[in-house]
């Protein structure tokens, strides 16, 4: 087990330098080393800080697990390392979850410098639905994965955040509006802090149109409103549903069951549907007396 070193993750700008905390400044000037995505890129924003004479190593997606032994080494000498990306939080879509893994698995100690995150900035800005919502990332970018993430965000109630690459968001609007619907409300929120920060709000259907009209440059979150609660099904929707399972197979109680659940209803208006079915077609006898006098009649 290591005991002294520690990993710090510091938050640094998604873009206005300003917000650069005076914590997350002091916490890299004190470490032993930084690791960071772009060396270039980092060592600009620590002079911008006033910071000098600090070490820098590279960890980006293609050398993140190569670097896990040296990291491991470091904490084991008692080393401080500080961990940034090239903006927002290490970890969220950027690399450091793998250090973060193998330093907690050593025994070593994991702290957060707090700060800007592009994704709760645009969920906050957009207007919708704060209170409950979900982080997808960036989609898969093709095949039957990305229409599967798509699918489950679009049946989703939570309000959906998400990444995506200048050139794909206008197709990637368009696939939302497809399986969530044409209405659903979304925001496009653009290089959020930055000099041309927009945030564009309205439909689906209109965003996918508005974006594919124009070019799209700079970090893009988009953010889309729940599903809307589905309306209770109609008694004909069900009694159709309970025919079908009734024509394959089932008997009338397992196919009450079986619809009850499939559209979330009472199981004790389903089961009266199942007497209805059962009189007008002549099913089970049997299985209609476990529907009326079973235990779950008086189920809500």
């Amino acid at each position: 087990m290591i005991a002294g070193g520690r990993v710090v993750l510091v938050a640094t700008p998604i873009g206005n330098l300003g917000d650069l905390s005076p914590r997350a400044v002091s916490v890299m000037a004190e470490a032993d080393v930084v690791y960071c995505e772009d060396t270039r890129r980092t060592r600009a924003l620590l002079a911008h800080a006033g910071v000098t004479g600090v070490g820098l190593m590279s960890l980006h997606a293609h050398n993140e697990q190569a670097r896990i032994p040296q990291l491991l080494a470091r904490l084991a000498a008692g080393e401080t390392v500080a961990v940034v990306s090239d903006a927002g939080m290490p970890s969220v879509s950027d690399p450091g979850a793998r250090l973060v893994v193998a330093a907690l698995g050593a025994g070593a100690s994991v702290s957060v410098v707090p700060g800007p995150n592009a994704a709760l900035g645009a969920l906050v800005v957009s207007g919708l639905d704060s209170e409950r919502y979900c982080f997808e990332g960036f989609l898969p970018r093709r095949g039957p994965e990305r229409r599967l993430r798509i699918g489950v965000l679009a049946a989703d109630a939570r309000t959906s955040v998400l990444y995506e690459a200048p050139s794909r968001v206008a197709s990637t609007l368009a696939d939302l509006a497809v399986a969530a619907g044409a209405d659903r409300p979304v925001a496009v929120v653009r290089e959020l802090t930055k000099v041309h920060e927009e945030v564009w709000r309205g439909s689906l259907s209109a965003a996918a149109a508005a974006f594919a009209a124009r070019e799209v440059l700079g970090e893009v979150v988009i953010v889309m409103a729940g599903a809307p609660p589905r309306a209770p099904a109609p008694d004909s929707e069900l009694a159709e549903a309970l025919a079908a399972q009734v024509a394959a197979g089932d008997s009338l109680r397992d196919a009450a069951s079986t619809v009850a659940r499939r559209f979330g209803v009472p199981r004790r208006r389903v089961y009266a549907l199942a007497l209805s079915v059962r009189d007008a077609g002549g099913a089970e006898a049997a299985d209609v007396t476990d529907v009326a006098d079973g235990p779950s009649m008086g189920s809500a």
